[in-house]
């Protein structure tokens, strides 16, 4: 997209504009959605929105339904009812201007670091673009997370934070208005963790893009995002929401960070007494 349509990275007055301008309905909103696997109800009635250059984590239990929740709003799957908008169209299959992060990195091991960056990139439904743009998009997102000069590493050369990183700059080399990350960081050790979380909130907020993180740690939700929204019950909804007030970097404000973590552990456990209440 060229710079009349779209903010380049880091100019954050022009992303302030946009941001004023968008339509009270927000970046994406879902409305009564249900989802069922045949009989099986896998979540009711969940409406949200998301705003642009937010970041919402969608925190849960395993089997609460938040993978699949992420995967109606990417538009991945069909809602048995309800209706996902995203750029105030109704949205009936992935956008071209959205991307996905999921757990493990997917790299494919016959293609080195920048083609892996570009991969999806020529993909039917995503806009053309010459081959000079092509390829300063996906230097640009590689250097945006960190791996200039590994572009022409091969896939088996990296760590696992750094084939990460690489699937985060092929999401950025799309140039997203929204991206989709399902516990992209759940399989990685703690400090690399750590060093992608703020890696995911720099490089966003300097791309002018919206996320939804789906994530089961408590502490990641509060360290990255800037609401919280609690899902589960079974079938799973929407239980609980919370905008994070705490200035960045949160690890500087440990009792703001504990206070927080503790009222959500507090309705994580109202949910389960009431979810066992009278089973034997």
């Amino acid at each position: 997209m060229n710079a009349a349509a779209r903010p380049a990275p880091g100019n954050a007055a022009d992303a302030d504009a946009a941001a004023a301008t968008e339509t009270s309905h927000g970046l994406l909103t879902a409305d009564g959605l249900d989802f069922r696997y045949g009989a099986l109800p896998v979540f009711t009635e969940v409406s949200l929105s998301i705003r642009r250059r937010e970041i919402v984590a969608l925190l849960g239990g395993s089997g609460c339904g938040k993978s699949t929740l992420l995967r109606v709003l990417a538009g991945l799957e069909s809602p048995s009812a309800g209706q996902v908008r995203f750029l105030d169209q109704p949205l009936e299959r992935p956008h071209p201007r959205s991307a996905l992060i999921f757990q493990h990195a997917s790299l494919l091991p016959w293609l080195r670091v920048e083609a892996n960056a570009a991969f999806g990139l020529d993909f039917r439904h995503q806009p053309a673009i010459a081959a000079g743009v092509r390829q300063s998009r996906v230097r640009e997102a590689l250097a945006a997370v960190g791996l200039a000069g590994r572009e022409h590493a091969w896939p088996a050369e990296l760590s696992g934070g750094q084939a990460q990183r690489v699937a985060l700059a092929r999401a950025l080399a799309r140039e997203p208005e929204l991206l989709f990350a399902d516990e992209p960081f759940s399989a990685l050790d703690a400090i690399t963790r750590a060093e992608m979380q703020n890696l995911l909130v720099d490089v966003v907020h300097r791309w002018h893009a919206a996320v939804l993180l789906v994530t089961h740690d408590i502490d990641e939700a509060i360290l990255v995002a800037d609401r919280i929204l609690l899902m589960g019950g079974r079938p799973g909804g929407i239980l609980a929401e919370w905008t994070v007030d705490v200035p960045r970097p949160r690890e500087d404000h440990p009792g703001a960070v504990t206070a927080l973590r503790l009222e959500i552990l507090a309705a994580l456990r109202d949910t389960f007494t009431q979810a066992t209440a009278g089973v034997d």
